[in-house]
């Protein structure tokens, strides 16, 4: 886990990727497209990256149609390519549900064993970010999968990856077009969340972190109704993690129904907490999705519709 002086100022940074370095492609939640699997692994190709899809990713479980295969077979997948020094980048196909199922069936101390390297996804993916920050220690990326809809189909959503990981230093300052103060004012802390749902019924899991105390807490969500994003908001402040959150990053909430009832909801729970939060910096299930570092330091400020890392987010 993270010692008390890296909780201030960030978890271990991965090295950014090089053209020629190895990426193994993942499948640690639901079932893939393997159009879109083909689409994904030619676009990083393109920059010049080898993506080496898991034996796994596009099988199926013999009775659960909603997985990409057996609890045992994705876990596997996941910790072999984790402990394969040949690659330099780990990135999840897609969310989904069921990456839950298996974080308990990875030897989180022997992944400890191997020099870090760099998670990416986004939604189900949450619980794995989770895992790499407490039991690893190491930042990670909130972005993009190898064969989601936006990264094949969106050019800014797949170049904002491509220089996060080739050129970190190039997107230090995060924004949208819809960005802006829902509570305004500026904070500082450490990146951490993701999608809400999965860390609301994170919670009280033996791996959980107590709080996220010290942070800018992102959070985005899909096809949940007003209600149910309440439900989850409420989890999240009863079970106490949002004590000593310093600022709330929102992304998108697609199929979450009308933008002002999302709005409302979240400033009838998160605004009694009296930090601030601001809407729609452009990461999570939209169709075009930013791509956000997880464990590093940063600023955010509302009002300026930002967030500022303080360091690449790939060293």
């Amino acid at each position: 886990m993270a010692t008390p002086s890296a909780a201030s100022s960030g978890l271990t940074r991965p090295r950014r990727l090089v053209p020629g370095d190895r990426v193994a492609v993942v499948a640690p939640s639901g079932p893939i497209d393997p159009d879109r699997l083909d689409a994904g692994c030619a676009l990083l190709r393109s920059w010049g990256l080898e993506p080496v899809v898991a034996p796994h990713v596009l099988g199926a479980h013999p009775r659960l149609r909603h997985f990409s295969g057996t609890d045992a077979e994705r876990a596997a997948d996941f910790q072999q390519a984790w402990l394969d020094p040949g690659i330099g980048a780990v990135i999840c196909a897609r969310g989904g549900y069921g990456a839950q199922r298996v974080v308990d069936l990875v030897d989180w101390t022997a992944l400890t064993a191997v020099p870090p390297k760099v998670l990416i996804g986004f939604s189900d993916v949450t619980v794995l970010h989770e895992q790499v920050a407490q039991r690893l220690g190491l930042a990670s990326l909130y972005g993009p999968m190898a064969a989601a809809t936006s990264f094949v189909t969106e050019p800014g959503t797949a170049e904002h990856l491509r220089r996060t990981l080739f050129e970190p230093e190039t997107v230090r300052i995060l924004t949208g077009p819809e960005a802006g103060p829902l509570v305004p004012g500026r904070a500082q802390g450490v990146l951490a969340g993701g999608c809400a749902s999965v860390l609301a019924v994170d919670r009280g899991t033996p791996s959980a972190r107590s709080s996220f105390a010290g942070s800018l807490l992102i959070l985005e969500d899909v096809n949940e109704h007003p209600y149910q994003l309440d439900r989850i908001l409420t989890q999240l402040i009863r079970s106490g993690a949002l004590e000593g959150v310093r600022g709330v990053v929102l992304g998108s909430w697609e199929g979450c129904g009308a933008p002002e009832r999302v709005r409302d909801v979240i400033l009838e729970r998160l605004g009694p907490l009296e930090i601030p939060i601001l809407w729609e910096l452009g990461f999570g299930h939209g169709p075009s999705t930013l791509t956000v570092p997880l464990g590093l330091p940063a600023v955010l400020d509302a009002d300026a519709g930002t967030l500022t890392l303080d360091l690449p987010a790939l060293a």
